[in-house]
């Protein structure tokens, strides 16, 4: 199947499954898998302004190989890594610019230590390095990090999942948020910065570990 044909599947299905709950747009899951790649995900070469993935050279172990991997994706791209996060399903890894704001989110698998985009916000909301990037509108109204978490916090209420939002991390386009147990991490959640749309990250899996790079909150680009 020609990539450009399955890019468009992919969106295509990723909008189909777009619901509300209680008059909070939000987005779950994410399109089904079609060939084997972090996570289950395909990998996908670049298109348009998105970044190709990073082939792996073995498998991963631990969080300090996680972060070698994604740290091999982002100096291809003049980048450096941030928080790294391992899951029941894989790695996880912040990929920050050089002035140390949220660039875009990669996942590492952990079985051959390849490195790509995550997917859902990543790659559909991030507006410079997703699937579809855009240039900012000048005026736009954009959702503040205050207003992500209580966007987030409300989202978490609604579904009954009895978890709250930790603070926010900006990347183009985006907020991404921890969902927090009694302020133990339980696994996150986006909040898009133009509509208020929430996507959380349901392919993940149960939460392990994490090595933290301390980050701001600002206001995504």
């Amino acid at each position: 199947m020609p990539w450009t044909v399955l890019i468009v599947a992919v969106v295509a299905l990723i909008a189909s499954i777009m619901v509300m709950v209680g008059g909070v747009s939000s987005w779950m899951g994410g399109p089904a898998p079609t060939t084997p790649g972090p996570y289950g995900m395909p990998m996908m070469p670049g298109q348009g302004g998105m970044m190709p993935g990073t082939p792996g050279t073995g498998p991963v172990g631990d969080l300090t190989e996680a972060g070698r991997a994604a740290q091999r994706f982002a100096d291809e791209r003049g980048l450096h890594t941030g928080e790294v996060m391992r899951f029941s399903n894989g790695y996880y890894a912040e990929v920050l610019d050089p002035g140390g704001n949220g660039a875009t989110e990669v996942l590492i698998d952990p079985g051959s230590g390849s490195v790509q985009l995550e997917w859902g916000p990543a790659m559909m909301w991030n507006t410079t390095y997703g699937m579809m990037p855009s240039r900012p509108q000048t005026g736009a109204t954009l959702v503040g990090p205050a207003e992500a978490t209580r966007i987030a916090d409300q989202w978490l209420q609604q579904s009954g999942t009895g978890l709250h939002a930790a603070e926010p991390t900006a990347f183009p386009g985006y907020y991404t948020l921890h969902s927090l147990r009694d302020d133990k991490i339980v696994g996150m959640l986006s909040v898009n910065a133009a509509t208020g749309d929430v996507w959380y990250h349901t392919w993940h899996g149960q939460f392990i570990q994490m090595q933290e790079t301390p980050h701001g909150a600002e206001t995504p680009r």
